[in-house]
């Protein structure tokens, strides 16, 4: 099924930048803005991330800029508010929202689906969704909307699981670098992480991949992008609006200086 993610892959193979931020940071009302920079500097895919109060797979600057967010006043009933015009002026440029079950499941999955369908949404990253839970009970639910679901890989991730994600998605497979949470150091050795990277891209999967976790500078998305279509990066491009006295035009330099 083609959709804006798919039709993006198609476009570009190759060096595609996904840019993660936090909805509501640095302050309330920038989501928009920072989503319209991103998209006017360049940025391939936007993740959008939905602020929790216990982010599993969040390092700590992550994790910080949802605690800003949430007491910014930032959650879902209030972003697809924000979201609801994006379209007009962000018209082909995928977005993507990354979160967590629990504040999905009290909102309600249906109502979540159809207010991001709505907002123009393409994709959604749940960490902590398990997989069966999401045939059983939610596939049905992102097809009726046109929700692209992104799932994880990790260096454990067994081939029979990754070639099952793979049929169940038609966005991207998301690689995550190593162990250990976004932003982190990466403390695996260059050597098995290349072995893994190398491996995936083996198996000629259907979907394109994107490597993410520990992507923070030109020289780590270049290297991502030697082994996958593209990288995704976030803990650094949030410490990058941290003390920004004008977020959006921090977004511009940022990914600036990721691809020039």
């Amino acid at each position: 099924m083609e959709n804006r993610i798919s039709r993006t892959f198609d476009r570009k193979q190759d060096r595609l930048l996904n840019i993660y931020f936090t909805a509501g940071y640095p302050k309330l009302h920038d989501t928009v803005p920072l989503l319209q920079a991103l998209t006017e500097a360049g940025a391939d895919l936007i993740e959008i991330g939905m602020p929790f109060s216990d982010p599993l797979a969040d390092g700590p600057v992550i994790q910080q800029s949802s605690s800003v967010a949430l007491a910014n006043g930032m959650n879902l009933y209030v972003l697809f508010e924000q979201l609801k015009e994006i379209r007009a002026t962000v018209p082909d440029t995928p977005v993507l929202l990354m979160g967590y079950l629990n504040p999905i499941m009290q909102f309600g999955m249906e109502n979540f689906c159809r207010e991001a369908a709505a907002a123009g949404v393409d994709g959604v990253i749940l960490p902590d969704l398990p997989l069966l839970e999401y045939e059983d009970e939610y596939q049905v639910i992102f097809e009726k909307y046109g929700l692209q679901p992104v799932f994880l890989i990790t260096p454990q991730t067994a081939p029979e699981r990754i070639r099952h994600m793979d049929t169940l998605t038609n966005a991207f497979l998301y690689l995550v670098s190593g162990p250990g949470t976004t932003g982190s150091a990466n403390t695996q050795a260059a050597g098995t992480q290349e072995a893994y990277f190398e491996r995936i891209a083996g198996m000629n999967l259907r979907n394109p991949r994107l490597i993410g976790f520990g992507i923070g500078d030109k020289a780590s998305f270049d290297h991502a992008s030697h082994y996958a279509n593209g990288a995704i990066i976030g803990s650094a491009f949030i410490r990058a609006l941290e003390d920004a006295p004008d977020a959006p035009a921090a977004a511009k330099q940022f990914v600036s200086s990721i691809l020039h």
